[in-house]
């Protein structure tokens, strides 16, 4: 080729790196959580749905996703990691945080979940939209969803009443999950998950509340006796999650790229998630059950006093709410709408 012809060539290839740099965005987003890889989630919703994004962008985004809190801080700060950019995405309990999204808790209270995740999950989403999206307006929420009904864990006999709530020692996962065991007589505990085998092991707490689908990897079999749920088709307490992104990075990518994220979020994501989980707890209650615990479930009547007790949680979130200048009733209410909306809808 004429040296001239080089030059112009070279120029124009200058040029159209500068004007086409698409060809170049390879993207690697890195997300992290707080549980074993092994767990329902990553296994059954946060692997797929990278293996997903990876596939449908041809291999222009590749999610790295990091279990036991891998780059850095703690389960209980996640939201904030992601919001500054510490990370790209990941898993997020607001209610790790107690107070600094309360609306948000109107999820969480007692029996208010049917026990299909999905289901739990299809109402978090429609309610987030409605509620919660000013709350968190510095993050990209990809999905909002909830785990399987809270499933009662400790050493020694199941509890099978009220009276015997008495003096235990349990760990909760969220401000609603502790108020509802305290008013049960029990001593609760706050602290995330990745703490509670420690805590069981060293007579912290005589066991716990958490799903069916945290007892293998938490090695439950092994450091409590027994497993008890309660009767009826709603969740004892429930929790709410949140797979997010960092809000800049969402916005940074490029239109077609950013197409990928959106194609995998929303309602059918959080679907997704939910099923993650009721996947889990038919496995992790078999486990349970094959090692020899005793599988328990709170009689009806009983069950109806623990309700009661709900109950009376509920009123007094309501009036808390309200002196916080939020709608306590109007909250419950919605969030009650959600869940009965989409009862039944699991696929």
């Amino acid at each position: 080729m004429h040296p001239m012809h080089l030059s112009t060539y070279a120029a124009a290839m200058a040029a159209l790196s500068l004007t086409t740099p698409a060809f170049a965005q390879d993207v690697t987003l890195r997300f992290q959580h707080f549980v074993s890889p092994a767990s329902a989630n990553p296994t059954y919703f946060m692997q797929p749905w990278a293996d997903a994004i990876a596939e449908q962008s041809d291999g222009r985004i590749k999610v790295e996703i990091y279990p036991f809190m891998q780059l850095g801080g703690s389960a209980t700060n996640q939201y904030d990691l992601i919001r500054d950019g510490a990370i790209d995405g990941g898993w997020v309990i607001p209610g790790y945080q107690p107070n600094r999204f309360p609306e948000a808790e109107a999820l969480e209270l007692p029996f208010m979940t049917t026990k299909s995740a999905e289901e739990a999950s299809a109402a978090a989403w429609e309610f987030t939209q409605t509620y919660l999206l000013d709350d968190f307006a510095d993050i990209h929420i990809i999905a909002a969803h909830m785990h399987g009904p809270g499933i009662l864990h400790k050493r020694g006999n199941p509890v099978a009443s009220v009276a015997d709530f008495a003096g235990l020692k349990l760990r909760g996962p969220s401000r609603t999950a502790t108020l509802l065991l305290e008013d049960l007589g029990a001593s609760p505990v706050g602290m995330p998950v990745p703490q509670f085998p420690e805590a069981i092991s060293r007579g912290v707490v005589d066991g716990g509340v958490i799903p069916w689908e945290q007892s293998p990897s938490l090695k439950l079999d092994e450091l409590t006796d027994s497993h008890t749920d309660v009767a009826g088709d709603r969740s004892l307490y429930n929790l709410y999650f949140l797979w997010a992104m960092n809000k800049t990075t969402y916005d940074d990518l490029p239109d077609d790229l950013r197409a990928v994220i959106d194609a995998n979020s929303g309602l059918m994501a959080s679907r997704w998630a939910g099923r993650a989980h009721d996947t889990g707890d038919a496995l992790g209650r078999d486990i349970m059950a094959a090692s020899g615990n005793t599988i328990a479930t709170i009689s009806e009547e009983e069950t109806a006093q623990i309700r009661a007790i709900g109950d009376g949680v509920i009123s007094r979130w309501i009036t808390e709410m309200d002196g916080k200048g939020y709608d306590g009733a109007a909250l419950v209410d919605a969030a009650q709408r959600a869940v009965e909306e989409t009862a039944g809808t699991a696929e």
